[in-house]
């Protein structure tokens, strides 16, 4: 990198649990911020995790400074408290409804303040940050609090703590006390950084009912070396445990009128399954997510316990069934199933609906004619990493005719493959026929995801769990009636008691579906008391069982909200909201809104969200915040060019938008903006396809274009496979495999790897351009760049070209529509700049949100080149050269 430009480079002194805590301070100020200590302090209760992240940091400047405070978190907790002390004054966070947050961050925005930002951070994790000043020779204290309920897989919990210091702590300490009135199996604590000089440091101590685990070591034992300031602490932290357990009811622990039944019964034999592999082959997975599903599928079928059933129907534009009846595990069946995967190969579209109703048949046929034994579970576990066809049915519509189909005799397991597979209605569909969704990222270990995931669910022990409690004696029970108990697993039942004194009559009953047999239990509530078991440490429970009730509760009422009728999901989401705000939760409903000081006039606010798993795809797909996806602030018009290329103006003030298409010959070289006053021209150039699909005519893409700023001596060009910056003779080169954010004296770059790059032009306007990725051994296609104006206020009255030409409005009437040569698009006549011209009612798209579908914006569509809507004709805008001007 040439002098004169400079890349934002931030210090980050890290720390978490289960999640990850962040003070971020600006290269060249990290010596006068001194980090005095950091804690993490977490107490587990009957599996219910209270974690309190406590970080101290001191401003050893003369001079005030700011410092970002940013905290990582497992995703599937609940943010309760968050703080700030500076200077003897406490600001505490308050949970808002959602809306109410929303009005008041758009205030907050309208009156030129800032606000915190909640974003994913990896797979499990989610951030939220918050800056503040720091006066001179003062210091702050940020605590943060966070609540979940641990779920047990594969035999063990786990507590997960990110350890990224970035420098040496004067005081650093994680502490984990974990309470079990089952008794402790045993404890496990390691960390991936753990070196043999720190090992004796992770002290462990676990006695019949208590576990207690500290990590702590001194600055020097931090060091990389005796005389650097490197730290050894840099990775993940993990302490894993189980629970004792015997062949009965569970154990139940009620306290201050709450209660929560803990089932996993030891020993049980596991249950055979029949289930149905339906997988998506449309072309949308090719090459790695098509190799890794078949690899990770060899595997599983040649894991499949003999007993079991299965079958294999991949789908594309119709589907295709291995065999047309299941087949028993045998070696045979199996080593034929997998040579027959290693053969699917990718074609056409995603016809979803059908493959999964003939996997429903072909369970339903097997159950019908007794080829299998009963009492098998029945599952189909769904793959596919796209949006499922809508023609004839919409998404609804499928949702509904699957569940109607089961009837809740089936369990469907889907596997969202990548961030373009439509996540929200994957979890919809599988929660309705008594499943879940898992979301497969696309990396180099998605066949370990898959497995691991079919892991999970190919052990079952008991199916059709139900769960009996006595008469009038609860209310306010969670779920009771479970599909399946998974070897591993454990089910959770939480409730309120009607009467404390019937404590000694709570008997409970247990029935299920066990291997050949039905499964039954009756039993006696163990009403043993907290303050018995723990005489010493009565004072930290608190409420913890009501809390535990309350999380598990809102849950499950979250769930509920995307199934059923109307009126009951409006019911679920007004209780789970109630229950959100009564004890203090940000969940997805709600959200936590802290204001700070920044001087005597005024104050900022910060605001975390809770993301849904639906809005983590989004930002990792797209890279935009819950917040950014909730509160959009947008109302100026839009101009761009995309596609093949599709030019759409957005007209928000008349709510419509007009569109046309240019077609030329590839290698031409279009104006799209050119103000002489301000010196900017944008100018770009066409590519075509690899070849013409035989029939069809040769579409044309933009592949290059060129930014000038003749003031300030700026010339940009960005390619599908660079990206050449100049200014006064300095140059500088970027790659689409990069992300940056840049800052020179007059201009502003930032790269989004592999998917776009916003160009700001100090003091002027801003322009957007998306790169659009093609599978490399593509026959037809290739990359191509779609260009957006983001603000064109700035520009003088004389700016022109394709797009400038439509910067400062444009004035046009349109008749009511009439029938077209499409019966679906009517036509209209357009009144515009003189001319009358017969319209079509159409829609192009719009890719800033979405890079691979687009969100569709409708439009009324010129034909014939934009003739009438242009100045002049098409041709009129080539020129020469990409930096030149005629």
């Amino acid at each position: 990198m040439s002098a004169g430009w400079i890349f934002c480079v931030f210090v980050c002194i890290c720390f978490p649990s289960g999640s990850f805590e962040t003070l971020v301070v600006s290269k060249g100020n990290e010596q006068w911020i001194e980090v005095q200590s950091m804690k993490v302090d977490c107490k587990v209760t009957s599996r219910f995790a209270h974690t309190v992240m406590t970080t101290k940091a001191l401003n050893k400047a003369n001079v005030s400074q700011e410092v970002s405070f940013e905290v990582e978190l497992p995703k599937t907790s609940f943010i309760t408290n968050f703080s700030m002390e500076i200077d003897g004054k406490t600001y505490t966070g308050v949970v808002k409804e959602k809306e109410q947050a929303k009005q008041q961050y758009q205030k907050a925005v309208s009156s030129g303040q800032t606000a915190g930002l909640v974003k994913a951070s990896g797979r499990k994790m989610e951030k939220f940050s918050v800056t503040v000043n720091v006066a001179a020779d003062s210091s702050v204290i940020f605590i943060l609090t966070h609540e979940e309920l641990l779920e047990r897989h594969f035999g063990k919990y786990e507590l997960m703590i990110r350890v990224k210091p970035k420098q040496l702590i004067q005081h650093f300490e994680i502490v984990a006390d974990i309470y079990e009135p089952q008794g402790i199996a045993f404890v496990e604590a390691y960390g991936t950084f753990i070196t043999n000089e720190l090992l004796p440091l992770v002290e462990k101590t676990v006695t019949d009912k208590k576990a207690h685990v500290s990590f702590s070591p001194t600055l020097d034992q931090q060091r990389k070396c005796t005389e650097c300031d490197g730290t050894l602490i840099d990775g993940d932290f993990f302490i894993k445990y189980d629970v004792n357990r015997a062949h009965d009811i569970g154990d139940i622990q009620i306290v201050n009128g709450y209660f929560v039944h803990f089932f996993a019964p030891a020993n049980l034999p596991r249950v055979p399954k029949m289930v149905v592999f339906v997988i998506d082959n449309s072309y949308s997975m090719v090459g790695n997510k098509m190799a890794q599903t078949k690899e990770a599928l060899v595997t599983i079928l040649g894991e499949l316990p003999e007993e079991d059933y299965f079958a294999i129907i991949v789908f594309s534009t119709t589907f295709v069934v291995w065999r047309p009846h299941l087949s028993k595990a045998t070696p045979e069946n199996v080593k034929a199933a997998q040579e027959y995967v290693k053969t699917i190969e990718v074609i056409a579209g995603t016809e979803l609906h059908d493959a999964v109703m003939h996997g429903v048949k072909m369970l339903y046929e097997e159950q019908r004619n007794n080829t299998a034994p009963k009492n098998m579970v029945l599952m189909i576990i769904l793959l596919t990493d796209g949006e499922p066809n809508t023609y004839p049915r919409t998404l609804p519509e499928i949702q509904e005719n699957i569940r109607h189909t089961i009837d809740g005799n089936i369990t469907l397991f889907s596997l969202a493959f990548g961030n373009d597979a439509n996540y929200g209605f994957l979890d919809t569909l599988s929660k309705q026929n008594n499943g879940l969704v898992r979301r497969i990222y696309e990396d180099s270990d998605a066949p370990l995801q898959l497995k691991g995931f079919y892991e999970e669910v190919s052990s079952p022990l008991l199916s059709d769990v139900q769960f009996h409690y006595p008469d009038n004696t609860v209310n306010s029970l969670t779920r009771s009636h479970f599909k399946q108990l998974f070897n591993g697993s454990e089910i959770m039942v939480a409730g309120r008691l009607n009467d404390l004194n019937e404590i000694d009559n709570f008997a409970i009953e247990v029935f299920a579906q066990g291997f050949e047999n039905n499964f039954e239990l009756k039993g006696q509530a163990n009403t043993q008391k907290w303050e018995t078991i723990f005489p010493d440490e009565e004072y930290i429970f608190g409420d913890f069982t009501e809390r535990l009730w309350a999380y598990l509760t809102i849950q499950e009422l979250l769930d509920k909200k995307d199934k059923g009728t109307p009126e009951e999901k409006g019911n679920a989401t007004d209780e789970a909201l109630r229950l959100s705000l009564k004890y203090n939760f940000v969940t997805p409903l709600t959200s936590m809104v802290v204001t700070k000081p920044e001087d005597e006039t005024k104050n900022d606010m910060f605001i975390a969200d809770k993301l849904t798993e639906e809005e983590r795809g989004k930002v990792q797909k797209y890279g935009y915040t819950a917040i950014a996806a909730s509160y959009p602030m947008y109302s100026a018009p839009i101009y761009y060019v995309d596609g093949d290329p599709h030019f759409i103006i957005e007209l928000p003030d008349q709510n419509d938008a007009l569109c046309f298409n240019i077609d030329d010959k590839p290698g031409t070289i279009f104006n799209l903006v050119r103000d002489p006053l301000t010196g900017i021209v944008v100018n770009g150039q066409t590519i075509g396809d690899k070849k013409v699909i035989p029939g069809n005519k040769m579409h044309t893409y933009f592949g290059r274009f060129g930014i000038i700023h003749e003031k300030f001596g700026i010339r940009l060009m960005v390619s599908t496979k660079e990206i050449l910056v100049s200014e006064k003779g300095k140059q500088a080169k970027f790659f689409w495999t990069d992300t940056a954010t840049v800052k020179g004296p007059n201009m502003d770059l930032q790269v989004v790897k592999d998917r776009s790059l916003t160009v700001t032009l100090r003091n002027s306007v801003k322009f957007l351009i998306i790169l659009h990725k093609v599978w490399q051994k593509h026959p037809y296609h290739q990359d191509y760049l779609g260009f957006y104006t983001l603000d064109s206020h700035l520009f003088s009255s004389n700016v022109h070209g394709l797009l400038g030409q439509f910067y400062h409005g444009l004035e046009f009437e349109v008749s009511e529509p009439f029938p077209g040569k499409d019966p679906n698009k009517p036509d209209a006549i357009m009144f515009v700049k003189e001319h009358e011209l017969v319209v079509t009612r159409g829609w192009q798209k719009d890719f800033r949100q979405d890079v691979k579908n687009g969100e569709k914006v409708p439009c009324w569509f010129i034909h014939n080149n934009g003739t009438g809507l242009l100045d002049g004709v098409h041709t009129d805008y080539i020129v020469s050269g990409l930096f030149k001007t005629i």
